[in-house]
């Protein structure tokens, strides 16, 4: 048997006449947001060929369109990621060559590549573009599906998408590359984002079917000891955790109300009265001048703080500078240090331990106190606010780190609650996986309105073991068991 892409057509050959849209439309304003995304800052420890908010999109993306092919397949095998293949991959998109990487590497691997300049695109975009070429293509075999592509591609394609959906093919590995100048088909292209992936066992095998049809996983390889999950074979694996320790930081919570989970039949029970509707919950906390860093913050790290204004010449005691004793002001101790002014404001503030001394200063019309014993100490910070997407994730913009983590307080916009799961999927309930949607969370927790977006609070904590998917607001959140790496996070409401 020879691979399909022995022929004069390589399997990458593309998206963007055949079908794709817009990716000729440049938007300068995003134009660095984007570049930045995949270049490597000075001075800094070198990053993977993909983020991995990327790498986890790709891989849910294909292990879903997988498991949901027509006619359905009997030996879908469940794809994992390689770092391997990732490299390799990686090595091809650092040469910013439009065409495939060399035969020998392909004969045993296959390869889908995509390019695109101007407006934003995510990896998961590009997966989904090729997965949509299966409209050109009727089960068992291509129908109508040559295209020629000497210079441009004319005629229909579906190699990307059989590769996708190729049974035995369980292995991906993709990178990310900004070519700053780059050929494609003739012409030149200045800072385009080049995708690469790589599948192990290749695909795509000339006179084969991608995959055996019928009843879901009844034709898995033994390999797979009758495992099957989302219709795709699948090998249970143990994992080993280390017990959990939540620190969470003090908020003003209300009683969750019951859940309903989409695989729990719901009991039946009496008629019983009315439920009172629970309190929304916030994670910033209104205080007042004299309010102690000690009566308000319990956990590891601490919430963000409403501080009224008139606080300049209260007389509630600071003691230190830059680090502040526990017993100081916390609004005093944000005028003191620059981040509020007598106006008020919102203050975030990070506790730090036990510190052997504290030295007086003034700044900003506020004279501190000297105290020479050790005890425990705050940070005071500014809060950012910043305005966010439908797919921004916590991942992106501020990840769970120790001692503390503040992300800004965002701003979301009108209508995020339709935007399909695999640009911005949402996991869990309460607690979710930093890989979700921000602001699509935000209207399934329902500390926002779709219909009018709005400003919310985002907390990073650690990783949960699960995550558990539940229908509320009118957004599905999907359920995530065993994840390997990735943490969490809470979303609260801002009081309006």
């Amino acid at each position: 048997m020879s691979p399909v892409l022995g022929t004069v057509i390589p399997l990458g050959l593309v998206l963007l006449v055949c079908g794709a849209q817009g990716y000729l439309l440049p938007n300068v304003t995003r134009l660095e947001e984007l570049l930045s995304r995949y270049r490597a800052e000075p001075h800094s420890r070198v990053r993977r060929a993909i983020p991995r908010e990327d790498r986890e999109e790709i891989l849910m993306l294909h292990n879903k369109l997988r498991g949901q092919v027509h006619p359905p397949a009997s030996n879908m095998e469940h794809m994992t990621w390689d770092e391997e293949l990732e490299k390799s991959a990686a090595a091809w998109a650092q040469e910013c060559i439009w065409e495939h990487g060399p035969t020998g590497l392909l004969v045993s691997i296959g390869q889908n590549l995509a390019v695109h300049w101007g407006r934003y695109r995510s990896p998961g975009f590009h997966v989904q573009s090729w997965y949509d070429e299966v409209k050109d293509y009727t089960y068992p075999y291509p129908h109508e599906c040559n295209p020629w592509c000497p210079e441009r591609c004319s005629g229909a394609m579906c190699t990307h998408y059989t590769q996708i959906v190729w049974a035995t093919t369980n292995k991906v590995g993709c990178a990310v590359n900004t070519c700053r100048r780059m050929t494609v088909w003739g012409d030149v292209w200045e800072n385009a984002v080049y995708l690469v992936c790589n599948y192990s066992p290749k695909g795509n095998w000339i006179g084969e079917a991608p995959y055996k049809t019928g009843r879901p996983c009844s034709q898995c390889p033994p390999s797979y000891g009758g495992g099957c999950r989302n219709n795709l074979c699948y090998r249970e694996e143990t994992y080993h955790h280390k017990p959990e320790t939540d620190e969470m930081n003090e908020v003003e919570t209300a009683p969750i109300p019951e859940e309903k989970h989409v695989w729990v039949q719901p009991r039946v029970v009496r008629p019983t009265k009315p439920k009172k509707t629970s309190a929304v919950s916030y994670m910033t906390q209104v205080i007042r001048c004299d309010t102690k860093m000690k009566d308000k913050c319990k956990g590891s790290t601490c919430n963000r703080y409403q501080c009224p204004a008139g606080c300049l010449n209260n007389k509630a005691k600071i003691f230190g500078t830059l680090f502040y004793e526990s017993a100081s002001s916390i609004c005093r101790a944000a005028i003191h240090y620059g981040i509020l002014d007598d106006q008020g404001g919102l203050v975030d503030i990070t506790r730090n331990g036990k510190v052997p001394f504290f030295v007086k200063s003034n700044r900003n019309g506020i004279e501190s106190s000297s105290k020479y014993k050790p005890s425990s100490s705050f940070m005071v910070s500014k809060v950012k606010v910043q305005d966010l997407d439908c797919y921004t994730t916590v991942a992106q913009l501020c990840p769970f780190e120790k001692p503390a983590t503040h992300c800004p307080r965002v701003h979301c916009p009108a209508y995020c609650k339709d935007e399909p799961a695999y640009w911005a999927p949402v996991f869990g309930t309460n607690i979710y996986a930093d890989t979700s949607s921000i602001c699509k969370t935000a209207v399934h927790a329902g500390v926002l309105r779709d219909e009018s977006g709005g400003y919310v609070d985002v907390m990073p904590v650690d990783k949960k073991k699960t995550y558990v998917g539940s229908l509320r607001n009118g957004v599905q959140s999907e359920s995530l068991g065993s994840p390997r790496d990735g943490k969490a996070f809470r979303i609260f409401a801002v009081r309006q």
